[in-house]
């Protein structure tokens, strides 16, 4: 059972279409097409539903706060005074027990004044899609025409970063292609002044391989390394990249609510616009189901959701060559999706493994080296 680990993060599906094509979306492009049968946006009494749930899971964890995040799809297709009903609702549904922190995750092809203003009234933190230049960004994110989204999507970080809009600015997200140079794609990223980065792994399993993966051979890992000597050898801090600083932290002893690395539970679950709970979304680039429950607003409490086989720890499905590795404190196995095989399911090492292993060695030499020193250093100075 999973009840001594409570939901923190909920990822809340606004809409489930997109105003985009991109050919690397595991929502729309990859193995599951549940999207199909949900419901364009989010409707009332399923926002309400979810109100009444939240509060009850609040009370009975004891939970002051709870982080919620607006997704889709693409969730502005929900609409400005469509979103601004959700977050009162949701709001007042908690009131007097938990705070809602809200966030949304957006292609910024939507993103303009009237959103601005309704996610300064209600705090809300944005972060962005941008895969580095217009012929990076454009190669993968596009309109269903070809057109590319790179100019529309620099509006509206620039938009972010208007002294006004500026405390809305969350981060920037970059989906990794080997076909853009490394230090040249964050030097891009860096240039939009975000407060944080993603860099993430493009959706790939043992069925599907990653675009240009090579045996023998970490070209992510490599790609990673590069970006991550620039950002850890900067003379200052010149912004957050989370799947490295969370490296780092690992390195040092310290866990991270993660899904990709660790072995910590990220206490997160997906909320569908027809009200279904589901798994992680990467989860959707294996099979199609791969990420249902079974489980919904309308008909489970708190108790019964948490306690569902689907949300135990996704390390507990670790193959043995993953147990035995010295490095799964700080890998823990990878991206469950990523650990993918027909034959064998998710108990198996991630399809990135041999990537994840030389990362975590560069970064652990770097970052223990550096520990050393500064012991040596405060030892001489008595």
């Amino acid at each position: 059972m999973n009840e001594a680990i409570p939901f923190r993060q909920f990822v809340v599906k606004t809409a489930a279409r997109c105003d985009l094509a991109c050919d690397h979306c595991y929502v729309y492009e990859l193995r599951d097409q549940s999207w199909r049968e949900q419901p364009r946006v989010i409707a009332d009494k399923t926002v309400g539903a979810l109100g009444v749930w939240l509060r009850a899971h609040a009370e009975r964890a004891g939970l002051s706060v709870l982080d919620v995040v607006l997704h889709g799809g693409e969730p502005l297709l929900a609409g400005p005074d469509r979103i601004d009903t959700i977050v009162r609702d949701l709001r007042a549904a908690t009131a007097g027990v938990a705070e809602l922190r809200f966030t949304v995750q957006t292609n910024g092809v939507r993103l303009d004044e009237r959103f601005a203003e309704v996610f300064l009234a209600h705090r809300i933190r944005v972060g962005v899609s941008l895969d580095g230049d217009a012929l990076a960004h454009d190669r993968h994110r596009r309109h269903a025409d070809g057109r590319g989204s790179h100019a529309e999507v620099v509006r509206a970080i620039a938009l972010l970063r208007r002294p006004r809009y500026r405390p809305l600015y969350g981060g920037l997200l970059c989906t990794i292609d080997l076909a853009n140079d490394p230090v040249a794609t964050y030097r891009e990223l860096l240039g939009h002044a975000p407060p944080m980065i993603d860099l993430l792994l493009p959706h790939a399993t043992w069925e599907f391989p990653p675009p240009g993966a090579r045996p023998g051979e970490t070209p992510y890992a490599d790609w990673l390394i590069a970006v991550f000597d620039r950002w850890y050898g900067a003379p200052v801090r010149e912004t957050r990249v989370r799947i490295l600083e969370d490296l780092v932290d690992l390195v040092l002893g310290r866990p991270v609510p993660s899904e990709m690395l660790g072995l910590a539970p990220p206490g997160s679950v997906v909320i569908e616009t027809d009200g279904t709970f589901e798994r992680e979304d990467s989860l959707k680039a294996t099979f199609d189901g791969a990420a249902a429950t079974g489980l919904d607003v309308f008909r489970h409490d708190p108790a019964t959701v948490l306690a569902a086989p689907a949300y135990a720890p996704a390390n507990a499905a670790l193959g043995a060559s993953c147990r035995r590795c010295p490095v799964l404190d700080i890998c823990g196995g990878g991206l469950r999706a990523h650990r993918y095989r027909p034959d064998t399911g998710f108990a198996n090492p991630s399809v990135y493994c041999a990537d994840l292993r030389a990362l975590i060695d560069h970064v652990g030499a770097r970052v223990r080296a550096d520990v050393r020193a500064l012991v040596a250093e405060s030892g001489s100075r008595r």
